[in-house]
């Protein structure tokens, strides 16, 4: 019989038929969202949504077969979150320290008619005193849609806090090949595949497909995105709010990936990132917030 590991202090966030706090991959906590529409599933590691999936539907999160679940690694697929800094850093962690922190459940509540949204924090962390001012929190609400927002607040007495932000959402399609993504027609676009440098390209009337690597950074973009996926016979909505900056992902075979990623998995997923980075990076006065929003639906 397993062990549940999980605290008592957790446990009491539980609601009955909604919300289940588990030992999930690797030992990791792991809380079960069960709605009327859909499930979900969040780690506490990096305040990760793992998994939404519609009743009867396949999954609308990608995650990778061969993903760590270990402390102070990332989880690769879902929906990591980009915090304070978005890509490299020379001496940091890829993507800030938020992904790799395990944040703390703040509350649990569902709503009359189903739905359920969960709160989690992001708590200090030693070594990282600059960022000790910013406080942060992850809303998730899952009903027949996903919701995320992620809210930072400079409580600084008086300095002002620059960060990028980005919810770097990998959505599961039936394959790559047959997917198209419309809203960024006519958008210039940085692209960083193949070593290429983020050089500055003009939009394209096309809608977007993926026959190779692509990494694409959209700035001073705020539409919409729709993935159609002609496989699955799916359409996916990614609606964002308080974002910027728009990113296109994949690495087909041609970007060197660790080994936390299976051959050929790029055929099945196709990253939408929303967030503010690069030129588009926020600079907090205090007492400021941002709050970044993105609303996943389907049909």
């Amino acid at each position: 019989m397993e062990i549940n590991l999980v605290p008592e202090k957790l446990r009491r966030l539980e609601i009955p038929g909604r919300v289940a706090i588990v030992n999930g991959r690797g030992g990791l906590p792991l809380i079960k969202i069960a709605t009327p529409w859909s499930t979900a599933e969040i780690y506490l590691l990096g305040a990760h949504v793992a998994g939404f999936q519609k009743n009867g539907a396949p999954p609308l999160i990608f995650m990778s077969a061969n993903s760590h679940f270990t402390p102070g690694k990332p989880i690769r697929g879902g929906v990591p979150i980009c915090l304070p800094w978005f890509g490299p850093r020379a001496g940091e962690p890829a993507h800030g320290f938020a992904r790799l922190t395990e944040w703390q459940l703040v509350k649990t509540a569902a709503a009359p008619d189903g739905a359920v949204t969960l709160t989690l924090a992001l708590p200090p962390i030693p070594g990282r005193e600059v960022w000790k001012t910013l406080h942060t929190e992850f809303a998730v609400t899952v009903a027949e849609t996903l919701t995320m927002k992620l809210v930072s607040t400079n409580e600084a007495g008086g300095v002002p806090v620059k960060l990028e932000n980005c919810l770097h959402t990998y959505f599961y399609v039936g394959d790559i090949s047959a997917v198209t993504l419309t809203g960024l027609q006519g958008a210039p676009f940085d692209d960083f595949a193949r070593g290429t440098g983020g050089g500055r390209k003009t939009g394209e009337a096309a809608p977007l497909r993926i026959p190779q690597e692509t990494n694409r950074v959209y700035p001073d973009n705020t539409s919409p995105v729709e993935i159609r996926d002609e496989k699955l016979q799916r359409t996916i909505r990614v609606e964002k709010f308080n974002s910027q900056s728009t990113v296109v992902w994949n690495p087909w075979t041609t970007q060197k990936m660790l080994e936390d990623w299976a051959p050929n998995e790029h055929l099945q997923m196709v990253c939408v990132e929303c967030g503010n980075l690069k030129q588009n990076k926020l600079t907090l006065g205090p007492g400021k917030s941002a709050a970044l929003k993105v609303v996943l639906s389907s049909r």
